[in-house]
């Protein structure tokens, strides 16, 4: 029903196909790019990052005061193929079943007879992105500062970063140097930072080979913090492994069980692989957090070492603002480093 501004313009998203189930979309329009903090309001990348768009019914006239352009319009401006018509609540339910699978967008005028079978045929001719580095397509290709005066200093390796993460840094009186994802630990200690944060990412952790080797030596010298991508990064990097989910966990309403006090939070996660619990048994990482629908790692901590990952979105954008603490969290472990 809304967020899809910020959905769309995710990084993690990259090479995907994105399907909403609310059935109308577009209701208040896209907003235009005020800047904050250096940074677009609304808006989580500089561009859309899905490679489309299936929805139930589009809204053709929004109406919201921050609207600049419907919701077409910016898909067909940022060359998106979107398709609306489609029980996409069906559709849900067949993903649920069947699994996350490869898809394409088709349409057919009226008097067009479609040939599903050949359509078939084109989907398994699709290259899986998960097969490529997604996140060399996302990352930053040079470094950039964000400097709000501030005592401490953050790098953050970018694998495909939200806005509202370093939304959430800067307003902390953090200052940031963003860096590309393949960045030495050599290069990344040259800017004598207070600590690291990984990020979000799209496709699988086990391709962002030197990012595993760069955090594997950052871990031993700095607090770090790790978000969705950057959680099975920080795991690979410690010694644990990761698997591909059958499903991912997507949208606004994710449950996260602190297993240390048992509250429950509700957050925000776009994530298809995870980080296997078991594997966490022969490294000096323990689960903190895990997901009461399926029982999969949530969160991870170091057991000596002030660092930490979680799965989901603690920046939100959209979702629930509940877990933004644990930028307060990260932020106490850079005074106390």
């Amino acid at each position: 029903m809304v967020g899809y501004p910020e959905a769309l313009t995710d990084p993690s998203y990259k090479g995907q196909i994105l399907s909403l189930t609310y059935p109308l979309v577009g209701n208040y329009g896209v907003p235009s790019k005020v800047l904050d903090l250096d940074l677009p309001l609304y808006f989580e990348s500089d561009k859309i990052q899905v490679n489309g768009l299936v929805i139930h019914d589009l809204c053709h006239e929004p109406y919201h005061w921050a609207s600049s352009s419907t919701l077409n319009e910016w898909l067909s401006g940022e060359g998106i193929p979107g398709i609306y018509g489609l029980d996409t609540r069906r559709l849900t339910k067949k993903l649920r079943n069947r699994g996350v699978m490869l898809g394409l967008l088709q349409v057919f005028e009226k008097n067009d007879d479609p040939n599903f079978d050949v359509l078939l045929e084109n989907c398994k001719t699709i290259a899986d992105p998960n097969l490529t580095d997604l996140v060399a397509k996302v990352t930053t290709k040079n470094p950039v500062t964000y400097n709000v005066n501030g005592r401490k200093t953050v790098v953050l390796i970018d694998c495909g970063v939200k806005y509202s993460i370093i939304r959430n840094l800067l307003k902390r009186g953090i200052n940031v140097v963003r860096v590309p994802y393949d960045t030495s630990a050599n290069d990344v200690l040259f800017y004598n930072p207070d600590g690291i944060l990984l990020s979000n990412g799209p496709g699988d952790p086990k391709k962002c080979i030197q990012t595993v080797a760069t955090i594997r030596e950052l871990c031993e010298k700095l607090p770090v913090m790790g978000i969705c991508l950057g959680a099975q990064i920080i795991a690979l990097a410690m010694g644990a492994d990761t698997y591909k989910l059958k499903f991912g966990h997507r949208a606004q309403n994710q449950p996260a069980l602190d297993l240390i006090n048992r509250r429950c939070y509700i957050t925000t996660q776009n994530h298809g692989y995870a980080i296997n619990m078991e594997s966490l048994k022969a490294t000096q990482l323990e689960p903190w957090f895990i997901n009461p629908n399926d029982k999969t790692t949530e969160g991870i901590r170091h057991k000596n070492k002030p660092v930490f990952a979680v799965q989901w979105h603690p920046e939100a954008s959209p979702g629930p603002y509940d877990t933004e603490l644990l930028f307060d969290v990260f932020a106490k472990n850079l005074e106390v480093h």
